[in-house]
């Protein structure tokens, strides 16, 4: 493979560094990889518009899409097949173009639990909060089960999604409502935010300062910006921090592979990572 087209599906992704990320890691591989940004705010386009992408993608010569919130779940309705680990999750964030055949794949989980198991090796996790059931709260929290959570409490301002989740993750989660997310941190041995809360276009922080203490770890999956509110917030009551950078750049490593068949080196891929948040992509 020496060419290669992809893109990027999602809302208000217009400063994601996915696309030079990706760049950089062909320019080392000599792939002449183009990568492009649909931004679903920018051009209006809905969880319906979904088919007409993929074939639009696929007829204009795309090797694949990456898809980002809030498409991970709806997209997987209009795939031809899924790969065991995003059918067990239910959401889908790396889709590669076979000949006539869409498969959708899921590097998210795999992205959290190499960077959390690197960042955090001995980080308790009897009791994890997680808040947010969507695209990646479903990646994350088969992730969390992986590291060995003995038991996760999943909070979703819509329940009906988070008991889908905890329904076809088995018993050791549960779910409750955001109304009791204080109670349930004051004896939680961590939190992890995988709402989008915190982004560029949804800025704030999905826990109150008074409910952070030093004796909690707290992860962030977003990574736009690298550093939130909620991790400043975090670090400020002296509580260890994970934040979205790592699992972001994992998850980019795997696509990659499924992307080109090339194995990446994460290493590199890190390097540009920190670059190009310093340059404020």
């Amino acid at each position: 493979m020496t060419h290669v087209l992809i893109g990027l599906v999602g809302a208000g992704i217009g400063q994601s560094h996915s696309p030079l990320l990706h760049q950089r890691e062909a320019d080392r591989h000599g792939i002449r990889l183009i990568y492009t940004t649909i931004d679903s705010q920018a051009l209006g386009l809905r969880a319906a518009d979904l088919p007409d992408v993929l074939r639009w993608a696929r007829a204009l010569g795309y090797r694949g899409l990456n898809i980002t919130h809030p498409f991970k779940q709806q997209i997987v309705d209009h795939l031809d097949q899924l790969s065991a680990e995003a059918r067990a999750l239910g959401a889908v964030n790396t889709v590669v173009f076979d000949d006539d055949t869409t498969t959708g794949h899921n590097t998210d989980a795999y992205g959290f639990q190499r960077a959390f198991a690197e960042e955090f090796p001995d980080a308790p996790r009897r009791h994890v909060v997680q808040l947010g059931a969507g695209g990646a709260g479903s990646a994350v929290a088969h992730a969390m089960l992986g590291l060995g959570a003995e038991h996760l409490t999943v909070v979703d301002v819509d329940p009906g999604r988070a008991l889908i989740l905890a329904d076809r993750l088995g018993p050791r989660v549960s779910i409750a409502s955001p109304a009791g997310v204080s109670d349930l941190l004051a004896t939680a041995d961590g939190v992890i935010n995988a709402t989008p809360i915190g982004m560029d276009h949804h800025p704030g922080s999905p826990v109150a300062a008074a409910d952070l203490r030093a004796g909690m770890w707290v992860a962030d999956v977003v990574y736009r910006p690298a550093d939130t509110a909620l991790l400043r917030a975090a670090r400020a009551v002296g509580a260890p921090t994970l934040p979205g950078v790592p699992m972001s750049v994992y998850q980019a490593v795997a696509a990659f592979e499924l992307f080109t068949g090339r194995s990446a080196d994460p290493g590199a891929m890190f390097a540009d990572s920190a670059e190009l948040v310093r340059a404020g992509h």
